[in-house]
């Protein structure tokens, strides 16, 4: 029964079968129920501000400690009733020869323990098709899984909208009625077993559930973790931030999931357990849930009400969106304080990449007079995606700040209803402690505090090639990219 439980049902297959789309691509039909989630600002008294933390130390010595892996690994500890996981990378392709923490086998021993010990729990775990490169691999992971009675759902891909409607148009007519199979001959670029061409050419449709969630009970009470982090092998040295909460916006995101859930396979779980996280005393402090195109709404509407003397401090893996650049160089000009600190673009798990699309974006930034810092990654990625503003108080007012982070890159094929995503916005006093602890790792990454090397100047990686300013505006308009 668990086993067939990630397949769509017979009616969503004949759906799919006759569907009218199929020699058309889909960019810009109506989104499937629950997705694009505005969530209401909801009271938090147990709001945690999680890191992945990586640099490097005195000696020139790589160093990192890791925070989320570890609590996910406690919050499915303590579940006793219902777990829902929704990650995105869930594999141990991309290795090499480095030594790596095998993340993946301790969350698959930690789950597949839980299920065995707690018959009765139900644990439900999402994921992206891309772990399995798109059928032409099996998974060791999933399938320990699946016979241990683990609920896991292989998103369908084909409910988003294409964000590379050229490809997409020829992918939908000559590849997607093929099919997929394990054994195939082809060379797999991401690990040593061979693959089939189908896996490949789905590749370059470019979409993907890029959510890394998780929701369990917690005593009594329940608990909602979103983070920036894949719980994948060769991640483990990636920097990373992530929000663990409880309060009603935990079942805010239970409600996203589900939805997710009832898209990929035609029928929403009857989730025996019903979330109702216990009353929180403190209203000060508030959490909400958004999802996909809600993100940018969301992030844009933030920007706009800053005004001089507030500050604005990002740490980004992607930025290229141009309506979130367009928002930040008119806050400068308001006299908001802008700090960007981005991943200079070179390395993605052993492969070299061409500083594209920051290092173009940056200069665009730095010329209108934005502080622009770069991560100083050796082989790892900053991987975080956060926004911190502080909007100035009063002798009658605190200081206030709001946190946005979550999974989504500030990028078109992120933040314009293509991909999956699920980012979590803190709101509160600037003196309340996930807010001030996110204020501490920004000032440390900026600044290179306590003898750790984590940025350096921008002149390092300025990029003024025309070329590849081309480059980065053709892909972000067309999609057809790999950010």
């Amino acid at each position: 029964m668990c086993r067939d439980y990630g397949s769509p049902t017979p009616e969503k297959r004949l759906r799919a079968r006759f569907r009218p789309r199929l020699l058309g691509y889909r960019s810009f039909e109506d989104l499937p129920a629950g997705i694009n989630l505005k969530g209401t600002p909801q009271p938090a008294d147990r709001v945690r501000f999680l890191t992945d933390r990586t640099w490097i130390d005195e000696h020139g010595e790589q160093q990192f400690e890791h925070e989320i892996i570890d609590t996910m690994l406690d919050m499915i500890n303590q579940a006793q009733r219902l777990i829902v996981l929704d990650q995105f990378l869930f594999n141990d392709l991309l290795t090499g020869g480095r030594p790596v923490r095998n993340i993946c086998d301790e969350l698959t021993t930690a789950l597949v323990n839980k299920q065995q010990r707690i018959p009765d729990i139900e644990i439900f775990f999402v994921t992206d098709p891309c772990n399995t490169l798109y059928g032409g691999l099996r998974s060791v992971f999933f399938d320990r899984l699946i016979d241990a009675g683990i609920k896991v759902i292989t998103t369908d891909l084909d409910q988003l909208r294409d964000s590379s409607p050229v490809y997409s148009l020829f992918w939908r007519i000559f590849i997607r009625p093929l099919g997929n199979t394990t054994g195939g001959v082809v060379p797999n670029p991401f690990g040593r077993t061979p693959v089939t061409l189908r896996s490949l050419l789905h590749i370059p449709n470019m979409k993907a559930n890029h959510r890394k969630t998780l929701i369990a009970d917690s005593g009594q009470d329940w608990v909602g973790l979103v983070s920036t982090a894949n719980p994948h092998n060769a991640s483990y040295l990636n920097r990373n931030v992530a929000l663990q909460f409880n309060g009603p916006a935990v079942a805010d995101l239970l409600r996203s999931e589900l939805a997710v859930i009832s898209m990929s396979v035609g029928r929403s779980p009857q989730v025996c357990h019903a979330v109702t996280p216990l009353p929180v005393a403190d209203v000060t402090t508030q959490v909400s849930i958004h999802s996909e195109g809600a993100i940018k709404e969301t992030l844009l509407t933030l920007i706009a009400d800053t005004a001089s003397g507030d500050h604005i401090d990002l740490i980004l893996f992607y930025l290229s969106d141009r309506a979130v650049v367009k928002a930040l160089t008119e806050a400068v000009k308001r006299g908001v304080d802008v700090r960007v600190v981005l991943d200079p673009s070179k390395d993605a798990f052993g492969w070299r990449k061409i500083g594209i699309p920051n290092r173009p974006v940056a200069s665009r930034l730095h010329r209108d007079g934005i502080n622009v810092r770069w991560a100083d990654t050796q082989g790892e990625q900053c991987h975080t995606k956060m926004a911190l503003i502080t909007n100035l108080g009063t002798h009658e007012e605190p200081a206030t700040s709001q946190l946005l982070l979550g999974s989504a890159n500030y990028t078109r094929r992120n933040l314009d209803n293509f991909n999956l995503e699920c980012d979590a916005l803190l709101t509160g006093p600037s003196h309340t402690p996930a807010l001030a602890e996110a204020s501490t790792l920004f000032e440390e990454v900026w600044s290179n505090r306590h003898n750790r090397g984590y940025t350096v100047d921008y002149a390092v990686y300025e990029e003024r090639s025309l070329v590849r300013h081309v480059i980065y505006w053709c892909m972000e308009v067309t999609g057809i990219s790999t950010f």
